[in-house]
């Protein structure tokens, strides 16, 4: 992005010299109102006494109990993990917030220890859960409708019944759960406490990575380059992170017999492995009609023989490069919204009037930007880093639809609230889509009409290509690791082996980029989470066309699939819009939408 005029630093302050307006940042009152709120402790201690007398009660006994007494035991379980999730998200938030504190991390830590004492003694709920007959569930469904509301809750707890370990073994994972954390932690306080020179000015990681999209060609590649130089001195502490997680997942994966790194991130995403099977081929076989042909027709419009990877997200020479401030950007999407239901403007308009949404870059805050559910009794919470690009805007207009989904999907409860990934970026990816049609109806030229197809086809191509690309590594990272450790130069041959196939021939590759994995959080934090975006952004697609084309009642269906949260399977949500994830066809059907923006341009060219 562009050089702001103004330091990041001061991303807050009032008044006229600041371009952005004024940005949100959290209230976390709903939570607690500080770490030593009586209501915390409150809490705590009756988790404390909760795990103990669940453990007490049910322990050895969920087999003797009858449908009343279990529905009991379900209920109480779910009581735990809603106060349990309330303290973490409350101490989670306020650490994003400002990763470099060593208060704030040492708090989180803490909670997370205690958390974890209280909970070891319900690891017996799910083994003896996946312990109990077949039809032993299907008897106690039928007798109780409440319980039975439950049933898509123990089929996914079922499915992992083949890599179950003892109940000493799945106790002691549970405790060593916080030395695996240890590792996250430490990525994300390396990557939040780095510092980036670029032309005389100290950035942090998203201040610079911002700088790859500023129309001076020069300071892109300058931010670039400091970016590989920062990385690189870094890349020890990358690897050793990168190595250890996978090298536990490894053991981990071994020890319950799992077939594949791959196999746990499917079973918790509810999704068949030859379904992002079918998804990865028909992304990685359309590389040359969406990626290698866009990229062309921007190597043409920016005049060069080859683009760097500076020029991936250059943007292009007629496009405007002001800068949207925050209220601008909420006009835009809140009425992209409202235009779609009134409905789902009533329940994103909260977001931006009672602290809900924390939009700054300051110093030491977590990178990037997510929506956070917390608990089904209190409300989500969007984290952004806005520095005032278009993109920026459609980065709110996701998080938002994640907020919006999360919000609808509370009905359900804290069991059956939360979806699995591949379904978790529905709502996100048709927020994004909902602004730009409406972008694009206001555009006043075919100028301006391009600049936003072309914005458009880049981030789509960002969140299939990139991330189906980004899979491919993981792939790569994790079968490697199995043979023995990995140098850093190691992961960096990994990394560029996928770029240049996904990328195509109008890309040169600086040297220093191959080390440009070790910035990714969800290689560390959820490995082989990429994926559901490509997932996402393809249902979404195919999504859109149904909604484009006319369906009758769409508005009425669509949010019911919002409602359901995790209670229904991919087949069950999608059948009411005639689509079938497991169809080959349908990838296609979203890929074409891709390939479709990318004949406008291509004919704008004529």
């Amino acid at each position: 992005m562009f050089h702001l005029p103004f330091p990041v630093r001061d991303a807050n302050a009032s008044g006229s010299g600041n371009p952005l307006g004024d940005l949100p940042e959290w209230n976390l009152d709903d939570l607690y109102t500080a770490e030593d709120a009586p209501e915390l402790k409150r809490d705590l201690d009756w988790l404390e006494q909760a795990c103990a007398s669940f453990a007490a009660d049910f322990e050895g006994k969920l087999a003797d109990l009858d449908a009343p007494a279990f529905l009991d035991c379900v209920l109480r379980n779910e009581k735990i993990n809603q106060v349990a999730g309330r303290i973490m998200s409350f101490a989670g938030l306020r650490y994003y917030q400002l990763t470099t504190d060593a208060g704030r991390a040492k708090f989180m830590a803490d909670l997370q220890e205690k958390i974890t004492n209280f909970t070891t003694p319900l690891v017996f709920f799910t083994l003896e859960i996946n312990r109990l007959p077949d039809n032993h569930l299907d008897t106690l469904y039928a007798q109780n409708a409440d319980l039975a509301r439950y049933k898509p809750v123990f089929d996914r707890v079922r499915a992992m019944q083949p890599y179950q370990l003892s109940d000493e073994l799945e106790k002691f994972l549970h405790d060593l759960g916080v030395v695996g954390d240890a590792w996250e932690r430490l990525f994300d306080e390396t990557i939040a406490g780095l510092e980036f020179e670029v032309e005389g000015e100290t950035l942090n990681i998203e201040g610079t990575l911002n700088l790859l999209t500023d129309p001076d060609r020069a300071k892109r590649e300058a931010a670039a380059h400091t970016l590989a130089d920062v990385f690189a001195a870094n890349i020890k502490t990358f690897a050793r992170v990168h190595n250890t997680q996978a090298k536990e997942k490894e053991i981990i994966d071994r020890w319950r017999g799992m077939q594949s790194p791959q196999l746990g991130r499917h079973l918790s995403n509810q999704v068949e492995p030859e379904v992002v099977e079918a998804l990865r081929n028909a992304v990685v076989d359309a590389y040359p009609k969406l990626s290698h042909r866009y990229y062309e027709l921007k190597r043409k419009w920016l005049g060069l023989d080859k683009m760097q990877v500076w020029d991936r997200n250059a943007p292009l020479p007629m496009e405007d490069n002001r800068i949207v401030g925050w209220d601008q950007a909420e006009k835009m999407v809140m009425d992209a919204y409202n235009a779609f239901d009134p409905r789902m403007g009533q329940i994103a308009e909260p977001f931006f009037r009672k602290g809900w949404i924390d939009a700054g870059v300051k110093p030491g805050k977590a990178p990037g930007a997510f929506a956070h559910p917390t608990v089904t009794n209190v409300h989500p919470y969007v984290m952004l880093n806005y520095l005032g690009k278009p993109r920026d805007v459609m980065t709110l207009a996701h998080e938002l639809g994640h907020g919006v989904h999360q919000v609808l999907a509370a009905e359900q409860g804290e069991m059956l609230s939360s979806t699995p990934l591949t379904l978790a970026e529905t709502a996100s990816v048709f927020g994004e889509m909902l602004t730009f049609q409406k972008m694009l109806e206001g555009a006043g030229n075919d100028a301006e009409r391009k600049v936003l197809l072309a914005g458009k086809v880049e981030d789509m191509i960002n969140t299939v290509v990139r991330q189906i690309a980004f899979y491919d590594f993981e792939c790569k990272l994790h079968d490697a690791r199995r043979a023995g450790e990995l140098t850093p130069d190691d992961i960096n041959a990994l990394w560029m082996s996928v770029q240049a196939e996904s990328l195509g021939p109008a890309f040169e590759f600086m040297d220093g980029y191959e080390t440009f994995w070790s910035y990714i959080p969800h290689f560390v934090h959820s490995p082989f989470y990429v994926y559901a975006y490509a997932f996402g952004d393809g249902l979404v697609n195919a999504l859109y066309a149904v909604y484009a084309e006319g369906d009758a009642g769409f508005e009425d269906k669509y949010f019911d699939m919002l409602k359901a949260g995790g209670s229904k399977h991919h087949k069950e949500l999608l059948a009411p819009f005639g689509l079938d994830a497991s169809d080959p066809a349908f990838w296609d059907k979203g890929l074409s939408m891709i390939s479709g923006f990318i004949d406008q341009l291509e004919a704008m060219e004529t």
